[in-house]
């Protein structure tokens, strides 16, 4: 088991300092390769309220086992390969360092796990933040089967919790007339 850093409230309640800077802030869920553009908008809208942007990506290959008091969240791998998510957590850093770099907020990168849509509402929750910004998937088949069987990420936060969720559209959109590509 490895102990992830997830929650940052100390034993009587109250945010710890970590938490306490991102209080407010916009959250963006980020993923390997992604679009820049989602990470773009999101530091945009973090500018425009004037608060600062935390940039998440879920870790879907572990799971939650306990929480201590301390704020610390103790996961288990779903797999046995672990270093799938470092390596995607080391991407999602690269991107934030390279998009983010002249974007005029201050941002941190955050690595929660479990399912994406409660993993971003918990810390949603925590902070009290002010927008979630998620972007569309990818086309394709593989894509398309995900969906069908998790849900989109967007839909669910929409059904889950108060807060505004603005979905950024990744590349070019359909036509009118055109039909969903099956793969």
């Amino acid at each position: 088991m490895t102990d992830q850093p997830f929650d940052s409230t100390d034993r009587m309640g109250s945010a710890a300092p970590a938490d306490a800077a991102l209080r407010g802030a916009v959250i963006v869920g980020v993923i390997p390769d992604q679009s820049p553009r989602v990470l773009k908008e999101a530091a945009r809208y973090a500018a425009l309220l004037g608060v600062p942007l935390a940039v998440v990506h879920v870790d879907v290959t572990r799971f939650v086992t306990y929480e201590d008091p301390d704020g610390y969240v103790h996961s288990a791998p779903v797999d046995i390969n672990v270093d799938v998510g470092e390596g995607e957590l080391q991407a999602v850093q690269q991107a934030a360092e390279t998009h983010l770099a002249n974007a005029g907020v201050t941002w941190e990168v955050r690595q929660l796990v479990g399912d994406p849509a409660l993993a971003m509402k918990t810390l949603a929750e925590k902070i009290d933040a002010s927008l979630l910004v998620v972007g569309t998937r990818k086309r394709g088949f593989g894509e398309s089967l995900r969906e069908f069987f998790t849900g989109s990420v967007a839909a669910r936060l929409s059904h889950r919790q108060h807060r505004p969720i603005l979905v950024v559209p990744l590349g070019e959109p359909l036509k009118d007339d055109e039909d969903w590509p099956e793969s």
